[in-house]
């Protein structure tokens, strides 16, 4: 079974216009890491070339922030929902 990546609309053409992915689970670490096999342009978008995810880009497992769990080493169970949020500013 797998679980979903959800996309913010501003990255989505990074994704060839999907919403949402499929990815397996395992932790968000491995996810990524898979996602830069098949979307590399979508993966460098969410982590740099240290493999750290980008300071305005936070990861959220259901309705809590991977860093408050165990970074990138948290577990993604099938059927969770890992969103892709970037940070928003202006004036």
């Amino acid at each position: 079974m797998t679980a979903t990546l959800v996309l913010p609309a501003a990255l989505r053409p990074a994704a060839g216009g999907a919403p949402e992915l499929d990815i397996a689970e395992g932790t968000v670490r491995a996810a990524l890491d898979s996602l830069a096999a098949t979307m590399p342009l979508l993966e460098r978008r969410v982590r740099d070339e240290q493999g750290r995810v980008r300071p305005h880009i936070r990861l959220y497992l259901g309705s809590s922030d991977v860093e408050d769990l165990e970074g990138l080493d948290t577990k993604v169970a099938a059927g969770a929902r890992l969103y892709v949020i970037p940070a928003v500013s202006g004036g």
